[in-house]
């Protein structure tokens, strides 16, 4: 572990925080992931913070530090567009129709999605889709995806879907007046200062950022600084689905934003309500664990672990990374990886996410 930071008056064990390197240091020996950052926070600051392996399994690659900048991949959902969303509500009607803000989205049955269901991930449309085979361009992806057939009736089921995402990106910039990238920099990043996170890394970065994948989705060689995304890499790595990069801390400090009810150091973010409507689980399809953008915890196979309460709400990225929250517990648990270095083959993580947050749990509430 480069450092670790504990505070004995917020609770967690110094012991038991150990163990979460041993966890981290264990799956990156088996090879789970070249390397990790691991971040707890509560709403009063930082309590402990921990690093493991290397930017790649080269032994002579960088040793992975706590500044390192990751491919925050889908967590741009998140922290980026669910949030841009929150702060515009007044002016977004979660339930107007989609078509209302992007009229290109017609078709079969598409009269009856609304920004809700995209949101809660049960609008109908199918899963991923490989739009970076035959589209290039922001409006080139945005036009494939509102031609895209419903699988399902809205609100009868629920299929995570970038599609969704790009849909709702192209809704807020239409209500904010702005590119999605302004809109996450006035909305999100700067007010919750997050001064190390963002779209297009300059390369000055590079050295900062792990490495994802070699020769992904009709890409030469390996990706490095560049978004992971095929569909953001084709939109220009802007994407209200991915694109993000960002370290551990700069997380931290939106997760605390979060816990403390849209406030950073007394100046209002997001309103308390906004976050409870938007982390508590919508309700609009039968047995789905969604809220608004964001996930919930579940009973069983959650990335989560076991011990998060039930209040709980969280997001992965494909890349490896993760942000869940305890409300109830104060606590807010960030998880970095490049775990599809070299290859996304490699699924160490539906290990690794679970026994890290059940280590990190056990040091929180035991």
């Amino acid at each position: 572990m480069e450092s670790e930071r504990t505070d004995r008056r917020n609770g967690p064990d110094p012991r038991r925080l150990r163990r979460v390197q041993e966890v981290l240091e264990r799956h990156v020996r088996a090879k789970c992931t070249p390397g990790a950052v691991g971040l707890l926070v509560r709403g009063a600051g930082g309590i402990a913070c921990w690093t493991a392996g290397r930017h790649t399994y080269e032994p002579d690659s960088p040793k992975v530090r706590r500044d390192d900048i990751y491919d925050l991949a889908s967590l741009t959902k998140v922290v980026a567009t669910t949030s841009i969303c929150m702060a515009l509500e007044p002016h977004l009607d979660l339930d107007e129709r989609v078509d209302r803000y992007v009229p290109s989205f017609q078709g079969d049955g598409k009269d009856g999605v609304t920004i809700r269901h995209l949101l809660a991930h049960c609008a109908g449309l199918p899963a991923h889709q490989r739009f970076f085979e035959t589209c290039r361009g922001r409006e080139a992806v945005l036009s494939a995806a509102c031609g895209t057939p419903l699988a399902y009736p809205p609100g009868t089921g629920t299929i995570y879907s970038d599609l969704n995402f790009l849909l709702l990106g192209a809704a807020v910039e239409r209500v904010g007046g702005a590119s999605l990238e302004e809109l996450a920099q006035r909305y999100v990043l700067g007010p919750a200062g997050m001064e190390e996170t963002m779209y297009l890394p300059v390369q000055e970065l590079v050295a900062r950022i792990p490495p994802t994948e070699f020769q992904a989705e009709q890409r030469r060689g390996l990706i490095h600084g560049q978004v992971h995304d095929g569909n953001a890499w084709a939109m220009g790595g802007v994407a209200p689905h991915a694109g993000l990069f960002g370290t551990a801390a700069d997380l931290g400090r939106f997760l605390r934003v979060i816990l403390n009810g849209g406030k950073r150091e007394g100046t209002r973010v997001f309103s308390e309500a906004a976050i409870r409507r938007f982390t508590s689980r919508a309700g609009l399809a039968p047995g789905s664990t969604r809220a608004l953008g964001w996930d919930t915890v579940s009973a069983t196979g959650s990335s989560a672990g076991r011990h998060f309460s039930v209040g709980s709400f969280g997001h992965t990225g494909f890349t490896g990374t993760s942000v869940w929250v305890d409300p109830e517990r104060d606590a807010g648990v960030v998880l970095l990886t490049n775990r599809v270095h070299p290859s996304r083959e490699n699924e160490g993580i539906r290990r690794l996410r679970p026994e890290f947050h059940d280590a990190v749990m056990n040091a929180v509430i035991l």
